[in-house]
C-alpha cells in the first residue's frame, strides 16, 4: 500500500473499539437478531427515514414503514423516490461489495435514479456546501476525483487497520472527496455500514444512521473541523461513539419491545406457501377458524401492520375480490 489518509490512533479510539466488540460479541451470542425479525424491520425502517431525514426528506417515519410495507403514501414525489431508491439499496446491503469502486457507482445510481441526471457517475463540475450564501467546504477540483477515489480503495483494499477504523476513515474521506453531484452523504453512510457488515454481519441490521440523525449538528461540525486540521481523528471518534450507543440502544429496545412473531400471526404465515394470494375463507378453512372477525383480528391485520403479508387490492380493503399474499423477503 502506497497512500494512507491522514489520521492517527488515539487511547480514545481504542476504547471505543474494546467496548463495541465487547456489545458486537453479547449481540451476536445472545441477542441474534436472525431471531428477531420484527427488531429487524425496525432497525431496517429507522436506518432509511434517519439517512433520509439528514438529507432534508419530509417523509416520516410511518410513512416510510408505509412504502416498504408497498402501502400508498401521499407526499412530495421526490421523497418517495429517495425513499424507494434507498429500500432498494438496503434491501441489498448484505450483497453490496463496498471494496469495488464499481460496486459504488452501482449503488449510486441505484440511490439517486430519477432524482438526477447524472446518477452512477463522478461529478465533472466543482462542488460546495454551503449555508445560504456563506460557503462551507469546496471540494477537490471533480479532474482530481478519480484519483482521489481510486487512493482511497487502495487504502481501504490494502491497509492493515481494525475494520471499525477503516470504515470511519472511508466515510470521512468520501465526504470530503464529494464525489457525486448529489447523494455524498446517503452513499457515504451506506457504504460505512457494509464496511462493517463485511467483518461482522450483525452491522447490516444496526442503524447507526439514526443516532447521526439523532447528533446531527455534531457529525457536521465533526466533518467540518476535520476538514480544517487535515485528518480524520475527530470523525473517527465521533462515529465510534455513535457506533456504540447504537448497539446499546439496540440492546436497550430488544428488552422493550416484541421482538418475535406473535404466536397468531406466526401461524397465519405458516400457512400461506410462496408467492399464492389467498381469498380469507381458504385462510379460515386452512386455520381451522370459524370466524371471519377472529381471522382479521387476530391473524389478518396485525400481519398487515408488521408487514409480513400484502393486500391484493390495497386501495380498496373491503373489496369481496380481495386476497392476501405473504411478503416473502420481509425481515
Amino acid at each position: 500500500m502506497t497512500y494512507k489518509p491522514p489520521y492517527t490512533i488515539n487511547s480514545k479510539m481504542i476504547e471505543y473499539i474494546s467496548d463495541i466488540m465487547k456489545l458486537i460479541g453479547y449481540i451476536s451470542n445472545s441477542q441474534n437478531l436472525n431471531n428477531k425479525p420484527l427488531l429487524r424491520r425496525t432497525n431496517k425502517i429507522n436506518s432509511i427515514y434517519s439517512s433520509l431525514a439528514i438529507e432534508n426528506n419530509v417523509l416520516s417515519k410511518d410513512q416510510v414503514r408505509d412504502i416498504i410495507n408497498g402501502k400508498p403514501v401521499i407526499g412530495p414525489m421526490r421523497d418517495i423516490i429517495e425513499v424507494q431508491n434507498a429500500i432498494n439499496c438496503y434491501d441489498n446491503i448484505l450483497n453490496i461489495n463496498p471494496f469495488d469502486i464499481k460496486e459504488l457507482l452501482k449503488y449510486h445510481q441505484i440511490m439517486m435514479n430519477g432524482l438526477i441526471e447524472d446518477a452512477g457517475n463522478f461529478r465533472i463540475k466543482q462542488e460546495g456546501v454551503f449555508d445560504g450564501d456563506t460557503v462551507i467546504f469546496i471540494a477537490p477540483s471533480a479532474e482530481l476525483v478519480p484519483e482521489l477515489i481510486a487512493n482511497l480503495y487502495e487504502y481501504l483494499n490494502d491497509a492493515s487497520e481494525n475494520f471499525l477504523i477503516k470504515s470511519c476513515v472511508f466515510h470521512y474521506e468520501f465526504e470530503f472527496i464529494h464525489p457525486f453531484s448529489d447523494g455524498n452523504g446517503r452513499i457515504g453512510r451506506l457504504f460505512q455500514t457494509c464496511i462493517l457488515a463485511k467483518t461482522e454481519e450483525i452491522f447490516a441490521f444496526l442503524p447507526i444512521e439514526s443516532i447521526i440523525k439523532e447528533r446531527q449538528d455534531k457529525y457536521y461540525e465533526s466533518i467540518a473541523k476535520c476538514n480544517q486540521l487535515g485528518n480524520s481523528d475527530i470523525f473517527i471518534e465521533f462515529m465510534l461513539d455513535s457506533i456504540r450507543e447504537t448497539i446499546n440502544r439496540v440492546l436497550e429496545s430488544n428488552k422493550t419491545i416484541i421482538t418475535d412473531i406473535p404466536i397468531y400471526v406466526d401461524k397465519l404465515l405458516n400457512v400461506m406457501k410462496g408467492n399464492k394470494a389467498y381469498m380469507a375463507k381458504e385462510l379460515l378453512d386452512l386455520l381451522h377458524l370459524r370466524s371471519l372477525a377472529t381471522l382479521k383480528k387476530n391473524y389478518i391485520n396485525p400481519a398487515l401492520d408488521l408487514g409480513f403479508i400484502e393486500m391484493t387490492i390495497p386501495d380498496i380493503p373491503t373489496n369481496r375480490n380481495q386476497r392476501y399474499r405473504k411478503i416473502i423477503n420481509t425481515y
